[in-house]
């Protein structure tokens, strides 16, 4: 079987130690590399090659239930499975054993304390008759207890299959009471075949029966069971109102002729139709006709957006106004709707890293607790206490400690917050996603697309003298028009407008970063900043310009032909809307908000202004985004907010990755989170709700911790003056779980877009970028500061390979040496004055060669480890590695391949190996040695 992730649902369990049992249980089968258990969904993942029958039998013999969560024979979807795994069928059968307890326990409770207590009348058969009233009393508690009899099966077999539960506490609580009672009923018995009929001696015998107890132990519990089941039920109303909106019937256009078929059988390419307040069924590009959708089900947003032919309509989403015909590109389990319930299941079923103390807690508590109960008893006989008051003490012990309220902490709170992100178009994919977002200290944005809407337009032309100004755009069309760069798109709209016809070239080429050069009727035309222009001709005549036009938030955009200077265009981004107040909220929060653009110094601090950012870093090429991330880690938690493709080492590479517009394309995974609109201010509300969620869960645990903290104490009777009767204990524990969950229920009227109750922590200070990069400020860099560094070239082959990049190279007017050796493909070289790599990749590329960068010295000395390890199983598992070791101080890199088994490290300091096993362990992969 291939390596693969199964989903699964899980039958039986009762509390957080079923929930520890059923995950140390599978994680023993063979080729099960990563398992984790939800109690809230009663749902399982399990990682790795086991077969769902080894898993399954593994399941069973712990105790419990488990089955698939994948089509079965009926055809179930997985959509349909999980709608199944969340259906509530608990509650309807404890309402029913509840009633029928509640029936027993009136009758039993008025002998037992009407009776014997308040002196109410009885039948004349048992009046002063204790033998009868005992046999009475012992008959009732033994229906409430058969009518429990769920506690008793699923405790007593835990405990047999050495993983004591909740409900063992429960059953032995219960069983102790009915057991000693019992023994006390054959005493009172046997009393009167000795000829002891003594009516003083009667009542205190009678005194000791804990029947009552014994029945209410059981009914008290199912009570808190109860009403734990019907709000851990609302905890995931979210995610199961999602599933209702999923169109069930669609209808398609086959043999000329229109029918109405369930959306499972529509396949990619047929041609559906969608009538005014119709749910378009699943994704496509429509065909004919125009209308307005509305999307809130997919982007929390409620107002329409105006579709037309061409345009593409997501599953779920409905069509307000207009008929169309559309195309079907993406079904079943493929739709961006069906991916979003999915991101949100699994979500939920994954571990928080602060869920792992309770986990750990959970996984002995019982076993503790019974140890305790035990102990209680002893000390209580060697006290000189009855034997019914030490056993009451160790009852009471048993029935109020309560592991449930441990074991829900997390998990309750992280399913509201999952759900309440998912209704505003936020989409954490992992429970860590959700509780780290809220950690962050520095927020890192890419300019283009995410602080400005990514749509600029042309705002000046400038020739230079001698060139006109149909000249310049005619060129400068031929150029952009075979680019997608927004920069680029923003000349090509302004040509189109202007009737522009594209001149023949050739020879087009991209230099990421730096511009474009293609081939115009034998001549070479260069298009891009005025760095990599200023590598071809001069652009003294158009440099104040130039700079007049940054001041301004402009980004001026060079050309030449052939050494010729053709003037510039000036291009201009729009600020979003709401991004100013985005991010002063994120100011506001104590975040530190950074802006990343490859635009000059004076247009970025120009933009920076006007969209109130503190912090920029201008300059950086798309490659180098992830080296500005590294290096801010070393101030604080880094989230990177970005596009998701572009972006993707980047948002690897920082605490938080967050993917804003994502729209349709949820499935990045280069991204912790994923925002379904273009909004900034849903950064901050992420922020915001992953706090108030992380808020929430302390509020659970410090409840959970202190409940058992001070009221096992109280049970034992180690408070002066309080006696607890074990039906107060059980009363106290059916109500702590049910207290957990109605606190994570609070969320569902917590705003995520109101920034009234947020709290400012205290911000991250943070020094010029020219400090943070290690290179001296403005102010100290001297004019001409030599000295030696190492070029990385790839296409090196042989000797003569050598010779011609050492002319390349030495062709530059700032490299005064070069020494090339292709076996390395590394290049030393000797400069005079700030090496210019644009430059460098330009000549190198003319020669057939590739620039891949270049080390200075305290780069060049770096050390490399390579790291085994075991367990990695994709594309996920590498970025979850390689971010767990790039955190490690000293890893300047991790290149991590799943295939090989590695993880290659570029060290800049000694790191130890404890360190690196720890960081690889923590995710749970296993760490196999370091080869230096």
């Amino acid at each position: 079987m291939s390596e693969n992730k199964c989903q699964y649902m899980v039958t039986g369990m009762t509390c957080a130690a079923c929930q520890a049992h059923v995950e140390k249980a599978v994680s023993r089968v063979p080729g099960v590399d990563k398992v984790t258990v939800s109690l809230l969904t009663n749902s399982m993942s399990v990682e790795g090659k086991a077969s769902a029958s080894d898993v399954v039998e593994a399941v069973e013999k712990a105790g419990y239930g488990a089955k698939p969560m994948s089509a079965s024979s009926a055809g179930m979807s997985r959509l349909e499975a999980e709608k199944e795994a969340l259906e509530d069928h608990e509650t309807p059968k404890l309402k029913r054993r509840l009633l029928i307890s509640i029936l027993f326990l009136i009758v039993l409770m008025y002998f037992t304390m009407g009776h014997n207590m308040l002196d109410l009348p009885v039948p004349f058969f048992l009046n002063h008759n204790h033998l009868g009233l005992a046999l009475t009393e012992m008959i009732l508690a033994f229906i409430v207890m058969a009518v429990n009899h769920a506690f008793f099966d699923s405790g007593f077999r835990s405990l047999f299959h050495r993983s004591p539960n909740m409900d063992t506490l429960v059953a032995l609580g219960s069983s102790v009471s009915f057991g000693w009672s019992l023994y006390v009923f054959y005493k009172m018995t046997w009393l009167i075949t000795q000829g002891s009929s003594s009516m003083d001696i009667m009542p205190l015998y009678h005194d000791q029966l804990y029947f009552e107890s014994a029945a209410m132990i059981p009914a008290l519990i199912t009570v808190g069971k109860l009403l734990e089941s019907i709000s851990k039920g609302r905890t995931t109303d979210a995610l199961k109102g999602l599933m209702k909106i999923a169109p069930k019937t669609a209808r398609v256009e086959r043999a000329g002729k229109e029918s109405l078929i369930p959306v499972e059988e529509v396949q990619a390419g047929d041609i559906f139709i969608v009538k005014p307040g119709e749910s378009v069924p699943v994704d496509g590009e429509i065909l004919e006709g125009e209308t307005a959708v509305d999307e809130s089900a997919l982007t929390g947003e409620s107002v329409p957006v105006d579709k037309k032919p061409g345009d593409r309509v997501s599953a779920a989403t409905m069509n307000t106004n207009g008929y169309i015909r559309a195309r079907a590109l993406r079904v079943g389990e493929d739709t961006t709707f069906a991916q979003i319930i999915r991101m949100v299941s699994d979500a939920a079923a994954t571990k928080a890293p602060i869920a792992r103390i309770a986990d750990k807690v959970s996984a002995v508590f019982v076993p503790a607790v019974i140890l305790i109960a035990f102990l209680v008893f002893i000390l209580w006989i060697l006290l000189g206490a009855p034997v019914s008051r030490a056993l009451e003490y160790a009852i009471c012990v048993l029935v109020i400690s309560c592991p449930c309220a441990l074991g829900l902490a997390t998990p309750v709170a992280i399913m509201v917050g999952n759900g309440m992100g998912a209704k505003n178009g936020i989409l954490f994919k992992t429970s860590e996603a959700l509780e780290n977002a809220g950690k962050i200290d520095i927020a890192v944005m890419d300019k283009t697309g995410t602080i400005t809407e990514g749509k600029p337009r042309v705002t000046d032309m400038v020739p230079a003298e001698g060139v006109s100004e149909k000249e310049l755009l005619e060129k400068a069309y031929a150029l952009e028009v075979k680019s997608e760069h927004p920069l680029a798109l923003a000349v090509v709209d302004y040509g189109n407008r202007k009737s522009v016809k594209a001149l023949p070239l050739t020879d087009f080429q991209i230099l990421s970063g730096h511009g474009l050069e293609g081939n115009l009727g034998g001549k070479k035309l260069h298009g891009g900043s005025a760095s990599y222009i200023s590598t071809f001709t001069s652009i003294n005549g158009l440099k104040d310009r130039a700079e007049a036009l940054a001041e301004e938030g402009k980004t001026p955009l060079f050309f030449e032909e052939e050494g010729k200077l053709l003037g510039l265009m000036a291009v201009a981004d729009v600020i979003k809307e709401d991004s100013p107040r985005a991010i002063q909220e994120l100011k506001d929060m104590g975040i530190q908000v950074v802006m990343l653009t490859g635009d000059n110094e004076k247009t970025a601090a120009a933009m920076a202004r006007k969209a109130g950012v503190d912090h920029v870093i201008a300059g950086v090429l798309p490659d180098g985004k992830e080296a500005v991330i590294r290096k801010l880690q070393a101030y604080g938690k880094v989230a990177m907010v970005g596009d998701g493709i572009n972006d993707a080492p980047a948002l690897v590479k920082a605490d938080t990755g967050i993917a804003i517009g994502a729209g349709t394309d949820v499935a990045i995974d280069s991204a912790d989170i994923v925002l379904m609109n273009s909004r900034l201010s849903d950064v901050s509300a992420a922020v915001r709700l992953s706090r108030e969620t992380l808020k929430n869960i302390h509020e659970n645990l410090f409840w959970a911790f202190a409940y058992n903290v001070l009221l096992i104490p109280m049970a034992a009777g180690l408070y002066p003056g309080i006696r607890m009767n074990p039906m107060w204990g059980a009363a106290a524990m059916s109500l702590s779980s049910f207290t957990v969950c109605m606190n994570a229920l609070r969320l569902n009227l917590f705003n995520v877009r109101s920034s009234s109750r947020d709290k400012k922590k205290k911000m991250t200070a943070l020094p010029d970028w020219d400090t943070i990069s290690g290179k001296p400020s403005s102010a100290e860099k001297p004019e001409a500061a030599g000295g030696k560094a190492v070029v990385l070239v790839e296409g090196m082959m042989c000797e003569n390979c050598e010779n011609h990049v050492k002319k390349a190279l030495e062709s530059l007017p700032f490299i005064t040496g070069a020494r090339a050796d292709h076996k390395t493909g590394r290049v030393s070289i000797t400069y005079s004055s700030q090496p210019d790599e644009a430059a460098m990749k330009q000549v190198l590329a003319k020669a057939d060669y590739e620039y891949k960068g270049i080390l200075f010295p305290k780069e060049e000395t770096n050390m490399k480890e390579t790291v085994k390890i075991e367990g990695m199983m994709c594309n996920h598992c590498e970025m979850t590695v390689k971010k767990a070791l790039e955190a490690l101080d000293g890893v300047e890199k991790a290149d991590v391949s799943h295939t090989k088994g590695t993880a290659v490290l570029t060290l800049d300091k000694a790191v130890a190996d404890g360190d690196i096993k720890k960081a690889i362990e923590d995710k749970d992969y296993t760490f196999k040695g370091i080869e230096k």
